[in-house]
């Protein structure tokens, strides 16, 4: 319905934002709708988490950096909902594996 698709428009247009902090504004978004609407999350999975992937690997440091601290807080909230988006997320996560940024490492 009208109700949750203009969350998710907004979520989408953060993500692909211009400016990193529109797109770290996204990231951010995302987890707060995880936590406050994890059914809209768990539905709308796969199309979320085509704008959401590149964020992990996302030329900006910092954006990069937040993304990979928003899944690892979304594993814990949705759990099973992620089982369609799963190669996704680990060839998104793989492309981090060798980053010299600790931040990023440690994330």
């Amino acid at each position: 319905a009208v109700e949750e698709t203009e969350p998710l428009q907004k979520l989408y247009n953060l993500l692909e934002g211009n400016k990193f902090q529109t797109r770290l504004e996204g990231v951010a978004l995302l987890l707060e709708l995880c936590k406050s609407s994890p059914q809209l999350i768990s539905t709308n999975i796969v199309q979320i988490f085509d704008y959401f992937v590149p964020r992990i690997s996302d030329t900006h440091k910092k954006v990069k950096q937040k993304a990979l601290e928003v899944l690892a807080a979304m594993i814990g909230i949705l759990e099973d909902a992620l089982k369609p988006v799963i190669i996704l997320l680990v060839e998104g996560i793989t492309s981090n594996l060798n980053s010299k940024d600790p931040g990023i490492y440690a994330a």
